[in-house]
């Protein structure tokens, strides 16, 4: 309590009343939710997903560097298991590996579903997270 009272005996904030005019309602609201409109909604944010072909380029090549994968059979629509031969831990492990690759965790209810490139690349080219 001492050291609050000596920080604030020695910081002083300039505090500016903000003049209200009853027809336009409150401004320091308005300025507040229009900053928060722009930080959600501007144009931006919007643009900040990543390119689909790019996304496609990035998740076959992961999955070509894969040890267990035969890189002549990768294609856009190739099924891990029905197509090049992989397990459970296998997806698993190409999973995690497309964690690595695109920097974000995809959570274990969404990992359970992707069983193929083309669910992979949809999944991470609609992720805001992707880099």
């Amino acid at each position: 309590m001492a050291a609050r009272s000596a920080l604030l005996k020695y910081l002083r904030v300039q505090v500016q009343a903000v003049p209200q005019n009853p027809s336009s309602g409150n401004p320091l609201f308005l300025s507040t939710f229009n900053a928060i409109r722009r930080r959600f909604f501007s144009e931006e944010v919007r643009g900040s997903f990543l390119d689909k072909s790019e996304v496609a380029d990035r998740v076959i090549n992961v999955v070509k560097n894969f040890q267990k994968v035969d890189p002549a059979k990768v294609t856009p629509s190739a099924h891990f298991q029905n197509d090049l031969g992989l397990d459970s831990l296998d997806t698993v492990e190409i999973v995690m590996a497309l964690e690595e690759e695109f920097g974000f965790e995809i959570p274990d209810n969404e990992a359970d579903k992707i069983n193929c490139i083309n669910l992979a690349v949809d999944f991470i080219a609609s992720h805001p997270q992707a880099k």
